[in-house]
């Protein structure tokens, strides 16, 4: 059995939740990811920020990127999984959500990170191309 913790990519920096979308902008461009795990003070995955967030719910509606923070665009519950569990639910997770980047926690502490070129490049094509399918339609 395949587990997320054989499947992420381990040591995944956050952006902190206070930190402006400007230092994430920045951080993004440094690491050359599209995608940030916001943390807490505490260490606890408060949510997910990607490239496009920036760009839609800061950017697109005149935030200021110097003075909104990552935790301001964090909505909703996040979708994770645990370190141990098996690649199936890390795919129907995947699917039901519709998102290309899972993070991967662990005695509620962020450990990792599953992109979908993770997935692509440990499983079964029909199972890879299943995911493809659902993230490419609305």
């Amino acid at each position: 059995m395949t587990t997320a913790r054989q499947l992420m990519t381990a040591g995944v920096d956050c952006i902190g939740e206070e930190e402006t979308v400007l230092r994430a902008a920045e951080r993004m461009t440094e690491l050359g990811v599209g995608a940030m795990p916001i943390c807490g003070s505490d260490d606890k995955l408060k949510g997910m920020l990607t490239d496009r967030d920036i760009v839609v719910k800061a950017l697109g509606v005149g935030k200021d990127p110097a003075r909104t923070t990552a935790g301001e665009l964090a909505q909703g519950r996040v979708v994770y999984v645990e370190a141990d569990d098996d690649a199936q639910l890390v795919l129907r997770k995947m699917t039901e959500h519709k998102v290309r980047r899972l993070p991967v926690i662990e005695e509620h502490r962020l450990v990792g990170i599953i992109a979908q070129a993770d997935v692509a490049r440990a499983l079964p094509d029909p199972q890879v191309g299943d995911l493809l399918e659902a993230l490419s339609t609305d």
